[in-house]
């Protein structure tokens, strides 16, 4: 089978063009390189049943044949999508038309990557799949949330209008190697914090909580999803909760580190929880992660150890 992984050098697209090689896929992919890199994918290049596509998803796409297409092409941290606003916005719109146009043109399943994002500062806990959320539309993180708002709606769009087989996976904090240093995420920033023996920079009083799935788990759960004929929006994510404080600690504590912990002020729109609820994953598809905490955090350390500036 032919696949196409859009964002494919990004964080989880490489990941899981790695996982689609694995499993005898061809796969192309696209990633007009703007958070992706290229050394994510640099091991696939080599690889005759891999192909990469330096492209914007937002410009007109050429046709190309698949049976399977993954839409997870967007700034996806804080730190990116604020500093490329516009284009944010344009690749949940365009871009996810585009490849929904695609999809159709050719015939493919296609699986539109969301995120707990869509909602927002919940009010709700944990998270459901039938919870509309609380986001601010003109918020500083609107823009990644909103777009992702609008990619389900015009996925669904699809589904319903044209009849187009797609899914919605609504992905939770994901962690595991590849992740860039700094991103403006918790874990790589306190891992190379913690290594360099650096102070771990915590918002708030660190009490907001968050949930984090390893990456070997969530590119599972991607796959089974996609495999699957399910279309209804479906939490893929780990539902073991913890604080941002203390997720510092255990870092601390397993990088053998003598960081100690300062606070920041809360950033604007920060959400206060985020825990999935996965039982529809779960009865859909008998996927649940496996990764605990700790051995994922050891795996991902060491990758940082090793790659670490």
């Amino acid at each position: 089978m032919k696949t196409i992984v859009a964002g494919g050098a990004g964080f989880i697209g490489s990941h899981l063009c790695e996982y689609l090689l694995k499993n005898g896929y061809e796969v192309i992919c696209l990633d007009n390189l703007i958070t992706g890199i290229v050394s994510n994918i640099k091991g696939l290049l080599e690889d005759e049943n891999f192909k990469f596509i330096e492209m914007d998803i937002t410009e007109p796409l050429p046709k190309i044949d698949s049976d399977w297409i993954f839409n997870l092409a967007s700034p996806a941290s804080p730190p990116d999508y604020m500093a490329h606003p516009i284009t944010t916005m344009r690749t949940g719109s365009f871009g996810t038309y585009n490849l929904l146009e695609l999809a159709r043109k050719t015939d493919a399943r296609i699986l539109f990557a969301s995120t707990s994002e869509v909602y927002g500062d919940p009010r709700v806990h944990p998270q459901r799949e039938d919870y509309w959320g609380n986001v601010n539309p003109v918020g500083p993180r609107s823009v990644y949330d909103e777009a992702k708002r609008f990619s389900e709606a015009l996925t669904t769009a699809y589904n319903s209008f044209y009849g187009i087989d797609t899914s919605i996976a609504r992905i939770f904090n994901t962690y595991g190697p590849k992740m860039r240093e700094n991103d403006g995420r918790a874990i790589p920033n306190f891992i190379p914090q913690a290594l360099r023996g650096e102070p771990l920079m915590v918002y708030g009083d660190g009490s907001q909580t968050r949930s984090f799935c390893h990456i070997s788990d969530m590119v599972e759960g991607l796959y089974l999803l996609m495999e699957s004929k399910h279309s209804k929006p479906v939490n893929i994510g780990n539902p073991n909760e913890l604080s941002i404080l203390e997720l510092a600690k255990v870092i601390i504590d397993l990088a053998d580190s003598d960081s100690r912990i300062k606070f920041k002020p809360l950033p604007v729109d920060d959400p206060k929880v985020r825990m999935p609820d996965i039982t529809r994953v779960k009865e859909a598809l008998g996927w649940e992660p496996k990764v605990g905490l700790r051995d994922g955090l050891k795996d991902t350390i060491e990758y940082f150890r090793r790659n670490i500036r």
